[in-house]
């Protein structure tokens, strides 16, 4: 896999193709970062952003990721102690679920947003954006229905985070689209380059395969859950035997959450897939790509049960070392 097939892998969409292939020609060096509002326990969304930031570092790059107290502060999230203690614990787990500490910047937005450089230029940002097009930008990740001032602020601090930070790829997930948007459009008035961007894709909802996943709302799965937790989840998950179901009952799109686990989650951390089935259904299986587990699932020679215990097995390998430190840290 050449470098710009590994940086792009799984990526919903770059902004733009031929930046990235610039990138890609020499990656080594290059930066790039995620800002995460400290949480406390990864769930699967970190885990999906997280996965793509071990593959740039495969490619050559160096990775910063921004536990960023002050945007979370400015989401109503807690105190900035509480926010302080999750950010800690959150750092131990991303490192846990495989980010090379070595090739890993961990910063917390407090130790820069703050400096009097950066308050000037966020509000010459200010100054070039319209109240609407910043509520636009966090209409996604905004908590809360009412729209505060703070949250109008926060997505231009996104855009000045990628300057200050000094990256050279942003990378979120879809729901970071309009952010990321904003900052190309804005950036350039206070003399800044438009970053270039890199969105990962969104999760269904476990259980209907509709809409996005959340650890707001519905069933997520995160590195507090126990194996019987994830065997749980996963065995109650909306999988058909397609990649491509029909509309509910109320005409929403649906997708396959089993399969797109399988794809953005498992099948980049592992070279092979077995799915174990007694002798008498066949005996196990055993995949080297999503794309072959995939035409069995069509094809109905992989049974949707078979596939979710395999899910099952692999996802709580992956969440265990973080599992762990969680456990550790509440002794």
């Amino acid at each position: 896999m050449d470098a710009y097939d590994r940086i792009t892998r799984n990526a919903s969409e770059v902004v733009t193709e031929d930046e990235v292939r610039t990138l890609a020609e020499s990656p080594d060096g290059k930066r790039a970062y995620v800002g995460y509002e400290p949480s406390g326990v990864l769930h699967i969304g970190h885990m999906l952003t997280a996965t793509k930031l071990i593959d740039l570092q495969e490619a050559g790059f160096e990775v910063t990721v921004l536990l960023a107290d002050v945007h979370a502060y400015l989401n109503d999230k807690g105190t900035f102690e509480e926010i302080r203690q999750t950010a800690e614990r959150m750092k131990e787990q991303f490192i846990a679920y495989g980010l090379d500490e070595e090739q890993t910047e961990f910063v917390l937005g407090s130790e820069f947003q703050f400096d009097r450089e950066y308050t000037l230029d966020l509000h010459a940002l200010e100054l070039n954006t319209s109240m609407s097009r910043a509520e636009r930008a966090m209409s996604e990740i905004k908590s809360g229905e009412t729209v505060k001032v703070s949250q109008a602020v926060y997505p231009l601090m996104q855009a000045l985070d990628i300057v200050y930070l000094d990256v050279d790829l942003a990378i979120g997930g879809m729901e970071q689209r309009k952010v990321h948007m904003l900052a190309r459009d804005t950036l350039p008035s206070i003399g800044e380059d438009s970053p270039t961007c890199l969105h990962t894709p969104l999760i269904a909802d476990l259980g209907s395969g509709v809409g996005k996943m959340s650890s707001s709302k519905g069933v997520t799965i995160s590195m507090e859950d126990s194996t019987e937790d994830i065997e749980q989840k996963v065995n109650s998950a909306y999988c058909p035997p397609t990649a491509d179901p029909e509309p509910d009952d109320e005409g929403n799109d649906r997708e396959n959450p089993v399969l797109q686990i399988f794809e953005y989650h498992v099948f980049p951390r592992f070279e092979t897939v077995v799915v174990e089935r007694p002798e008498k259904y066949g005996g196990n299986l055993e995949y080297d790509d999503y794309e072959s587990l995939a035409a069995d699932l069509e094809s109905g020679e992989l049974h949707p049960a078979d596939a979710k215990g395999a899910l099952a097995n692999y996802l709580d390998e992956l969440v265990a070392p973080g599992r762990e430190k969680i456990r550790q840290a509440t002794q």
